[in-house]
């Protein structure tokens, strides 16, 4: 089947057809790197990492790349004011990023470049767009010509004479025009340069990323991803340098882009003060959770961030979790078993349909649930009419179902061990005082102190842990906060 995705330049959905039969070339905007990474960039992150692996998982050799911005003024900004240089500040929050990404079970890319590596090639392209006239250089600062462009803003469907500086662009006098941006500005003192053929300076933005593509995937590519603000002015201008620096077109085949993060229905922003830092978020919540609350909305769809919403996810990863569980304890050579997956193939086709259409997690994700309850189902079955015909072949499909999708989706692919250990670890309480008062609550019910018992119960549910009793013993969980 073909795959289908929404090209944000076309505005239509389109039949991926890599340039290359076979061979994918992807470039996704990474990290400018001042500040601890927040749900946005997990968002995104997640979204691509769950496109990258699915189209390995389809068969295409993909070249996937994931940028760091580590040279820009908030970077300089920021460590002039904890006093160290802007690279050791950069450094520092790069490896912070990764951890981040790491806990979250996003892969790392083939290439990670950073744009300070890219520097030559930065200026090389810079001069080739003078030498077209695309460019100008006053004072050791060189401009994009924006009007030189004549189908400047095809990808946001602004229209060049309706448009004012934006947000990103620096007002200067100088400029023949407002709308044209830096792709290199002199140095001022105390900033970090390179030696250019306009003097000492540093890389604007836009063309960052236009080096980093040119220099590790070529100078065309088959998909460029990245959040939805970053349309208008940074993609949009890396379009046009690019295009006008190569002679060739289209730059990128398709446009991929994420939808937002609100917090609790509003927009997620410093003013505010509404950040949520992913290490923040995995204080209260495993990364699986997070992971899935992010996979069960489309990519391009806006997504609000709620401790309900995150208490909900969690719930479901438990439930999956406790649901193959209790496939062990019932029927454990199924667990066991190698798993035969040409006997269903036409399932899984069904069941992953839905990332064929424009990589639809959201409704993948909810054909994995309709496997569990067939599972507690046919377990329920089980356990009620005595008979197990047909049910290890019921589960053995429903566990090849969600196995075969957590290599594109990257949820659901740990022992039910591993998974509530990890969970269990964020109880307010160690786990050898937990075992201490269950085994003191045992004692208290083999001896008829039910009162006790009853209190050792409520003690630890006010402390955020819940028992549960079975006929294999006791067992305790950190209750969802």
């Amino acid at each position: 089947m073909t795959i289908k995705l929404y090209n944000s330049l076309t505005r239509k959905k389109e039949d991926f057809e890599p340039s290359t039969p076979g061979k994918v070339t992807m470039y996704v905007c990474g990290p400018t790197v001042y500040a601890l990474s927040h749900i946005g960039h997990a968002r995104s992150a997640v979204s691509f990492d769950s496109i990258q692996r699915f189209l390995r998982y389809r068969g295409f050799e993909v070249k996937y790349a994931r940028n760091y911005t580590d040279v820009d003024d908030k970077i300089i900004n920021k460590a002039n004011e904890e006093g160290v240089p802007p690279q050791e500040l950069a450094e520092r929050f790069i490896k912070a990023f990764d951890d981040d990404m790491a806990a979250l079970h996003v892969q790392l890319p083939d290439i990670r470049p950073k744009a300070t590596e890219s520097i030559e090639k930065i200026i090389n392209v810079t001069g080739s767009l003078i030498k077209k006239g695309a460019a100008y250089e006053i004072d050791g600062d060189v401009y994009y010509s924006v009007r030189s462009k004549k189908d400047y803003g095809k990808l946001s469907g602004k229209n060049i004479d309706d448009l004012e500086s934006g947000a990103r662009v620096d007002v200067d006098e100088r400029k023949k025009d407002p709308l044209d941006f830096a792709l290199w500005k002199a140095s001022k003192p105390g900033e970090p340069f390179w030696e250019s053929p306009w003097g000492k300076g540093r890389p604007g933005w836009h063309i960052e990323c236009t080096a980093m593509v040119m220099e590790w995937l070529g100078e065309t590519i088959d998909i460029h991803g990245g959040g939805k603000d970053l349309i208008f002015p940074h993609h949009e201008n890396e379009i046009a340098q690019s295009e006008a620096a190569t002679g060739k077109a289209p730059y990128v085949k398709y446009w991929l882009h994420n939808g937002f993060v609100n917090i609790e229905k509003e927009k997620m922003s410093k003013s505010l003060g509404n950040i949520l830092n992913i290490r923040d978020a995995l204080v209260d919540h495993t990364a699986e959770a997070i992971r899935l609350f992010l996979l069960s909305s489309h990519y391009r769809s806006p997504i609000d961030y709620t401790r309900e919403s995150l208490r909900d996810a969690e719930s479901a990863v438990e439930r999956f979790y406790k649901t193959v569980q209790r496939v062990s304890e019932e029927f454990p050579n199924v667990l066991e078993a190698e798993f035969c997956h040409s006997c269903i193939q036409d399932k899984l086709d069904e069941a992953f349909s839905p990332m064929e259409d424009d990589f639809n997690t959201a409704e993948v994700v909810g054909n994995l649930f309709k496997e569990m309850t067939r599972m507690n189902k046919a377990l329920d079955e089980a356990k009620a009419t005595g008979s197990r015909k047909g049910v290890w072949e019921e589960l053995s499909y429903s566990l090849g179902i969600i196995k075969e999708a957590s290599k594109f989706l990257g949820i659901f692919d740990r022992t039910p061990e591993e998974y509530f250990k990890d969970k269990n670890s964020r109880a307010a309480v160690p786990a050898e005082e937990v075992e201490r008062l269950i085994n003191e609550r045992n004692e208290a019910r083999k001896n008829k102190d039910f009162a006790r018992a009853d209190a050792i119960r409520k003690e630890l549910l006010d402390k955020g842990i819940l028992l549960e009793d079975s006929a294999k013993g006791t067992t305790w969980s950190v209750k969802t906060q």
